[in-house]
């Protein structure tokens, strides 16, 4: 599936990557992931895209994304949209599709083969535009969930699919290592008493 002398970028589509990992049961350790898929060939870029809420003292992806941003990762962030939903419930919205894509096609005359972790299917048109210009892509996602993460059309489009269950023992992160968490104010149900 990797050839060692092909020069390789990851995107990770960070929100639905933590969804993977989380209905799978276990946390990424990203130290083991970028070390992982540099054995594999030469890894010219590694991505993380995520959208974040910016009017939060505090937010718990912080730690995590200033983490990877001095250990190896190109952190891609932008600001997350809030709003209401038709029952009046608090809704935070942040795709970051168009990013990934852009930095994607920008790499295409470097890259050799695309490993992109992300089960949406939006993606599936990116796959062969990268196809059409002789790349190799792999998609990260899982079938192992029920339902599971990875649209059809998606992993059908790719040269390869690799299942996450399948890393779990070489990239997961042991759950006696996670540290505490702090409660994320998004997360609180806005019809409870705090």
């Amino acid at each position: 599936m990797f050839d060692p002398r092909e020069k390789i970028a990851m995107f990770i589509d960070g929100a639905n990557l933590y969804a993977t990992s989380r209905s799978l049961g276990f946390d990424i350790d990203y130290r083991k992931l970028l070390a992982s898929f540099q054995k594999r060939a030469y890894l010219l870029r590694a991505y993380y895209y995520t959208a974040l809420v910016e009017d939060q003292e505090y937010s718990s992806i912080r730690p995590l994304i200033d983490w990877l941003d001095y250990n190896g990762y190109k952190v891609v962030t932008k600001p997350a949209k809030e709003f209401t939903d038709s029952t009046g419930r608090r809704k935070i919205k942040g795709n970051m599709d168009i990013e990934l894509t852009i930095d994607a096609l920008g790499l295409v005359d470097v890259v050799d083969h695309y490993v992109i972790f992300s089960g949406d299917g939006d993606f599936r048109t990116l796959v062969e535009a990268l196809q059409r210009r002789g790349r190799k892509v792999s998609i990260v996602s899982t079938i192992q969930s029920q339902p599971p993460m990875i649209s059809d059309e998606l992993r059908r489009q790719a040269d390869h699919f690799i299942d996450l269950a399948t890393l779990q023992t070489e990239v997961g992160r042991d759950p006696s290592e996670r540290p505490v968490r702090r409660p994320d104010p998004t997360e609180l149900d806005q019809d409870e008493p705090e």
